[in-house]
């Protein structure tokens, strides 16, 4: 097993690959037209524009997973989960938790830091109607695998949405595939899985995902991680 350090710098490798990756060309022409294009209250701002890495704490036992970057958010700042509705929803509820340290996350410099918390996304690039192809989901697949395995201490993953669920069940060959449900606990191995609904602005102005029932899957996950 690599020490703490040994993690860090592997970690920073696994980050720098992930930023330079250019697999699918779909994804890369995607990113790149978005960056270009923006949206024009972000028209003054340089966007990233590349695929996203995971960040946190690396002696995190708690893997939060997202689907991917979101075009105007992380695909803008750089950093997952990041500038958009979504990030503000998850980081709310991490800061609850004691997770964050801060319930806000706007820019990659903004001061936010993670303990006892991972949180990285199962495809790297945004894709178009955030829907990637399946062949995409497939070659970011190691990325992930890469991840896990450097994150040593892991034990809980919080999946957010069927698709994180679904990426964490092939990545540690669940079978039969478990089904999605929010608030769901499913214990593999030496993880557990605790799933909630994505907190897309889909699911939160619908009222499909409020904020008590995303604080509560957090409250879970920190219990469960002890």
């Amino acid at each position: 097993m690599k020490s703490a350090p040994e993690r860090r710098v592997a970690l920073q490798h696994l980050a720098s690959d992930i930023h330079d990756c250019e697999q699918c060309p779909r994804l890369v022409e995607w990113t790149r037209h978005v960056a270009i294009e923006k949206r024009a209250a972000y028209r003054e701002e340089t966007y990233w524009g590349r695929p996203v890495s995971g960040f946190g704490d690396p002696a995190a036992r708690i893997v939060v997973l997202g689907l991917a970057p979101g075009a105007h958010g992380a695909n803008r700042t750089g950093r997952v989960f990041t500038g958009d509705r979504s990030g503000e929803w998850l980081y709310r509820a991490m800061h609850k938790a004691g997770l964050a340290s801060q319930p806000t996350s706007e820019h990659r410099d903004d001061g936010l830091r993670l303990t006892n918390a991972w949180v990285t996304v199962a495809v790297r690039c945004a894709p178009p109607a955030n829907k990637p192809a399946p062949e995409e989901r497939t070659r970011c697949a190691p990325f992930l695998q890469r991840e896990l395995t450097l994150l040593a201490r892991a034990r809980v993953i919080v999946c957010l949405g069927a698709f994180a669920l679904q990426a964490a069940a092939e990545l540690l060959a669940i079978s039969p595939r478990p089904k999605f449900a929010h608030g769901a606990v499913i214990e593999v191995g030496n993880y557990v899985l605790v799933c909630s609904y994505h907190p897309s602005q889909q699911n939160t102005f619908t009222g499909t995902l409020t904020e008590p029932m995303l604080d509560a899957v957090f409250a879970e996950a920190v219990r469960l991680a002890k």
